[in-house]
C-alpha cells in the first residue's frame, strides 16, 4: 500500500521535513525555513546525562515542541497518538495509510537501514507513505529522499526504542481545523514567542545561558573523556550533519527572517537575518574547533571553543532582544494607529 502522489518535501531537518509533507497532503506549502520560524524553532540546550556517551548539543526547541507550534500558530488540528505496544503501533500508522493519508513518526535512527552511521539519537523523525509486506517507505532528510526504505521489523525496533529523547511509538496526523490566520500575524506572534522563550530559560542549559555554561562544561568534558576523539569528532559532525546544531539551524532562521522582511516589508527582519548569517559562521567554527580537538588532543583548541562560545552567547542574547524589541515597537505602533482610526 504506497499512497499515490504523495508528494516528499526536500528537506535539510528532520521534523520540518515530515511536518512539511504532512501538509502538502492538506494543500498547504511553506519553505523549510518559515516552518521553521512559525514554529518557534530556534533555541539550545546543552545536555550531559550518566546514561549518555558524550553531551548533546542541541540548536532546537525540544522534540515535539516544534509541530506543536506550527498546528498551534496556522490553526490545525494535530493528532498525536503514543502507545508502549508495538502491535498496537503500527496499527496506528497502518489504518491512516490505508486511507491515503500519511503519518508523522518519531524514531531512534540507529535502526534504520539507511543510516549508514550508526548513533542512537531517538529524536529523529520522517514521514511514513506506505508499505509492503517487509519494507516502510518514508520521507526522510535531503539524503534521503524517495530511497529511504526500511524493513518494517527495522521500523518497529526505531519506533519502540528508549532513551534520551524518545517517546511511547509516537505518530501524528494533521488537519486543517477551519480558516488559515494572516501568515504576516502568524509570523509576529512566532518571533516574539521564541525570543521570549530564548531570552527567559527555565534552567542555566537552555538558551542563551545554556550557550554560556556549555563554555565550561566542554574543557570538563575535554578533562573527562575516555575517547576525545571520537567524542569530539562525533559531536561535531551530529551538529554540522546531522541537523541537531552548528550552523544549521541558525542557518534556517536566517533564511526564515529574509522571507519574513519581504513579507512583512521590514528593514530590522532583514537586519536581523544578517545578524544570524553572522552567528552561523561562528558555530560552523565551533565544529571545526571540536573536530582539532579531536584530532591533536590539544586543550588549547578548547578554550578556542570555549571564548567563541562565550561570544556566541552574547550575539545570540543581542539579536534575540532586537528581534522582541522590534516587535514590542511595531505592536505599539499598530495600537496607536488603531486609536487615530
Amino acid at each position: 500500500m504506497i499512497i499515490e502522489n504523495f508528494k516528499t518535501f526536500n528537506g535539510q531537518h528532520c521534523e520540518t521535513t515530515a511536518t512539511g509533507s504532512l501538509l502538502y497532503q492538506i494543500g498547504m506549502e511553506f519553505s523549510e525555513p518559515m516552518l521553521f520560524g512559525i514554529g518557534e524553532g530556534l533555541g539550545y540546550v546543552f545536555w550531559n546525562m550518566k546514561i549518555m556517551d558524550f553531551p548533546f548539543i542541541g540548536g532546537r526547541v525540544k522534540t515535539d515542541a516544534l509541530t506543536e507550534n506550527i498546528c498551534r500558530n496556522l490553526n490545525l488540528t494535530l493528532t498525536v497518538k503514543e502507545t508502549t505496544s508495538v502491535k498496537k503501533a503500527w496499527s496506528n500508522v497502518k489504518q491512516f495509510i490505508d486511507e491515503g493519508k500519511a503519518v508523522g513518526l518519531k524514531l531512534d535512527c540507529y535502526h534504520l537501514d539507511y543510516f549508514t552511521n550508526k548513533i542512537h539519537f531517538a529524536g529523529h523523525y520522517a514521514s511514513m507513505y506506505g508499505y509492503d509486506d517487509e519494507i516502510a517507505y518514508l520521507n526522510d532528510t535531503n539524503q534521503q529522499g524517495r530511497d529511504a526504505k526500511t524493513t518494517l521489523e527495522s521500523l518497529a525496533l526505531a519506533r519502540n526504542e528508549r532513551g534520551p529523547m524518545s517517546s511511547r511509538n509516537r505518530s501524528y496526523t494533521i488537519t486543517k481545523n477551519g480558516e488559515t490566520p494572516d501568515l504576516g500575524t502568524v509570523i509576529k506572534a512566532a518571533i516574539k514567542n521564541n525570543a521570549t522563550e530564548f531570552l527567559n530559560p527555565p534552567i542555566k542549559n537552555v538558551g542563551y545561558k545554556g550557550i554560556y555554561k556549555t563554555s565550561s562544561e566542554i574543557v570538563k568534558w575535554f578533562k573527562t573523556s575516555k575517547d576525545i576523539k571520537k567524542d569530539f569528532q562525533t559531536s561535531a559532525s551530529i551538529m554540522e550533519r546531522g541537523g541537531t546544531g552548528g550552523s544549521l539551524f541558525r542557518n534556517i532562521y536566517r533564511d526564515f527572517l529574509k522571507e519574513s522582511s519581504e513579507i512583512l516589508q521590514s528593514d530590522q527582519l532583514l537586519k536581523a537575518s544578517e545578524k544570524y548569517a553572522q552567528i552561523a559562521k561562528l558555530w560552523k567554527n565551533v565544529a571545526d574547533l571540536f573536530h582539532e580537538i579531536g584530532e591533536t588532543e590539544d586543550i588549547r583548541y578548547v578554550h578556542q571553543a570555549s571564548e567563541l562560545l562565550i561570544e556566541l552567547s552574547e550575539k545570540e542574547k543581542a539579536a534575540m532582544e532586537g528581534l522582541r524589541e522590534s516587535n514590542n515597537k511595531n505592536e505599539q505602533e499598530g495600537n496607536h494607529s488603531k486609536r487615530r482610526r
